[in-house]
């Protein structure tokens, strides 16, 4: 399956975007689907995850009230919704797609898209 994130971009804190993942080739519902970001210099973390039929999900702490991951195996795409946005969100978010049921660890990961950038300014 090919990845593509869309949606990054700048904000000030306490704004909002909303990134998509865009899935081509095996459909998006034999994936259980996460939401990474690496800041520069940083190493990369776990942001949110979704089971392949968005009956679960799974939130970083630090995210945790302010992000909401969703998808929609109808258009094979996965989204993160994130409201109030603090500078230290700024970081490349990632989609990534997994086989196993429900992945616990970055390399339980099998197909990753390219990042988007978020930039978020105080």
């Amino acid at each position: 399956v090919q990845l593509q994130a869309s949606g990054g971009g700048s904000v000030q804190a306490g704004g909002s975007l909303r990134l998509s993942c865009a899935a081509s080739g095996d459909p998006l519902s034999s994936f259980f689907m996460g939401w990474f970001r690496q800041a520069l210099g940083k190493e990369r973390d776990f942001v949110a995850g979704i089971s392949r039929y968005g009956s679960g999900t799974t939130y970083a702490a630090s995210v945790k009230g302010r992000f909401t991951i969703s998808r929609d195996n109808g258009k094979n795409t996965v989204y993160l919704q994130m409201n109030s946005l603090k500078p230290e969100d700024t970081a490349a978010y990632f989609c990534a797609a997994s086989r196993r049921y429900i992945p616990s660890a970055d390399d339980e990961y099998d197909y990753w898209g390219q990042g988007t950038q978020v930039t978020v300014s105080s």
